[in-house]
């Protein structure tokens, strides 16, 4: 398939996609440099054929998806990157898409902020059969990343992320309204969760934060814009790449992240879940994008024994413990520990109904709100003393490995 890579309205640069594959045989014409996606280039400025199919091959739903198998098998695909083909790479996220040659498509004809979509895949996707005729593949669903069940809904008007949770305790719809809560209390740029119940299990429902004017680019993309060197910590080349950037500083907003991840026992906040926000047209970075997807955190896949026992936390973006990325924090001014009070009500409050401890499990709840009262409680040591443990700034104890969490059922004892 021949076919012009776009941004939004501009024309980028002239693929070849194999329709068997769905990757990037060739690049015949680079039209736009500077509006080639982030991280594409090689360091040398010309654009890498391989970064580019990453980036292309990135955009589909991941193979490990919970149910995506059986999805694929309904809808007779083969594999994900071709459903990226059926719905010409549209996504909710950015404003990256593809024009088949000869097809006189425009943005404002295809685009999902402002046309509506169909339910289709979502539908598939959420394991109902297909429909026998008339199915329509545009959706953004195909182009959806992480792992748990998901699906854009249009609601009261509203692009809307609806999102499921993992066996056995379906826990990271509740967390997510938690966490919301938790940021609202601290002022924490954030966006809001809502809890919805389908069938018997909860999902979580958040609008799209990015706009016709916005888009947002991820920190993985963000940090290959640079090369990094051995010597330098994971959290400071974010940094170094953000400056020659030209983003503002975003060390206070990374403060705010490590902050609530510290709280919450955040597992999974890995680099294709937090990043920058900027303007497609103009390519102005706006800065820090609001802190979304918070689901992996407070124990949630862990029996009532284990939810406290610190060494069992996994921790992302920068190190690989908790207590050490803790020490990244430049200053704690911000923080109002009286605001965190009554984190134990909010967190026994959002699981106190029938059909949330039936899931979560009466004993667990206790043991989630318990360990985030005590995590609470040394915040307000670290606060009441008003010092950082030390920026950290070489790579010792660096995550090694910042990919999104595999969700296969474990029981951790």
């Amino acid at each position: 398939m021949v076919c012009t890579l776009m941004h939004k309205r501009l024309a980028v640069a002239e693929l070849e996609l194999d329709e068997a594959t769905g990757f990037i045989q060739r690049i015949d014409n680079v039209l736009m440099p500077e509006h080639l996606p982030v991280g594409t280039c090689s360091f040398n400025g010309t654009v890498d054929r391989a970064a580019l199919n990453e980036w292309w091959t990135d955009r589909s739903i991941p193979a490990s998806r919970s149910g995506i198998r059986e999805a694929l098998e309904t809808l007779d695909v083969a594999s994900t990157s071709l459903l990226l083909l059926r719905s010409y790479g549209l996504s909710l996220s950015d404003h990256y898409w593809i024009c088949p040659q000869g097809a006189g498509f425009t943005w404002d004809q295809v685009n999902f902020f402002d046309n509506p979509f169909s339910a289709d895949m979502g539908d598939v996707l959420f394991g109902r059969p297909k429909k026998e005729t008339g199915f329509d593949f545009s959706s953004p669903d195909n182009t959806s990343d992480g792992f748990l069940k998901k699906r854009w809904k249009i609601i009261n008007g509203s692009r809307c992320l609806v999102k499921g949770g993992s066996d056995p305790f379906q826990q990271q719809p509740f967390n997510e309204v938690i966490v919301s809560g938790i940021m609202e209390c601290l002022g924490i740029p954030h966006i809001p969760y809502t809890l919805i119940w389908n069938d018997g299990r909860p999902y979580s429902v958040c609008e799209d934060f990015v706009s016709p004017n916005t888009e947002l680019v991820s920190a993985w993309r963000i940090m290959r814009t640079m090369r990094k060197d051995n010597s330098t910590s994971v959290y400071q080349h974010f940094i170094n790449c953000c400056q020659a950037l030209g983003v503002g500083d975003i060390v206070p907003a990374l403060d705010r992240m490590i902050v609530l991840d510290y709280l919450i026992a955040n597992e999974d906040r890995h680099l294709n879940n937090f990043g920058l926000l900027r303007n497609p047209e103009t390519l102005e970075w706006l800065g820090m994008a609001p802190i979304f997807d918070s689901g992996s955190s407070l124990g949630y896949d862990r029996t009532a024994p284990r939810i406290g026992v610190e060494r069992d936390i996994v921790c992302k973006p920068f190190k690989q413990h908790h207590a050490e990325q803790l020490k990244l924090v430049s200053s704690f001014d911000w923080v109002n520990p009286d605001a965190l009070a009554d984190i134990g009500t909010l967190i026994r409050g959002t699981l106190a109904d029938d059909r949330s401890r039936e899931l979560v499990g009466g004993d667990r709840i206790e043991a989630i709100a318990s360990a985030a009262e005590k995590r609470t409680h040394i915040l307000r040591e670290l606060v009441m003393a008003q010092q950082p443990s030390g920026l950290v700034s070489d790579a010792e104890g660096d995550v090694e490995e910042d990919i999104a969490a595999d969700y296969t059922p474990k029981m951790t004892m």
